[in-house]
């Protein structure tokens, strides 16, 4: 149960880096006809949603800075890859220090991802929610 919810979590701020690398117009392209162009850059769609993809981020962030005792904080996780090496289970320490490399560089990836939402909450205030842009 716990490698299940850990996955989840994982899949989650996988989903939310996949959201705000740039699929915010896919949404409205997916009914249109194959081959057809979008309208937009999607602006307007993705200022309404800056507030809960921030939450977001800001939440998987809070989880893996986390400390050893919580699940799905990478101080767990390099808790674990320790009492493995320790015990000598060279092969469960190996598999976890690869989740745990893993962990470490989805965490880079949301914290650059929080730095580009800032951005894109800054130009949605000064461009009316992404109204004035067209």
């Amino acid at each position: 149960m716990d490698a299940r919810r850990s996955t989840r979590t994982l899949l989650a701020g996988l989903a939310t880096a996949a959201l705000l690398a740039g699929s915010a117009g896919a949404a409205s392209a997916a009914g249109a006809s194959p081959g057809a162009k979008p309208a937009g850059d999607g602006a307007r769609a993705l200022c309404k949603r800056e507030p809960k993809i921030d939450k977001r981020v800001d939440r998987a962030l809070k989880r893996l800075d986390a400390g050893k005792g919580r699940r799905g904080s990478v101080a767990r996780l390099q808790q674990r890859v320790d009492n493995a090496k320790k015990a000598g289970h060279t092969e469960i320490a190996t598999f976890l220090q690869g989740r745990l490399d893993h962990r470490v560089s989805l965490k880079r990836t949301l914290e650059e991802r929080q730095k580009d939402l800032a951005g894109v909450k800054t130009w949605c205030e000064k461009n009316d929610g992404g109204k004035a842009a067209g």
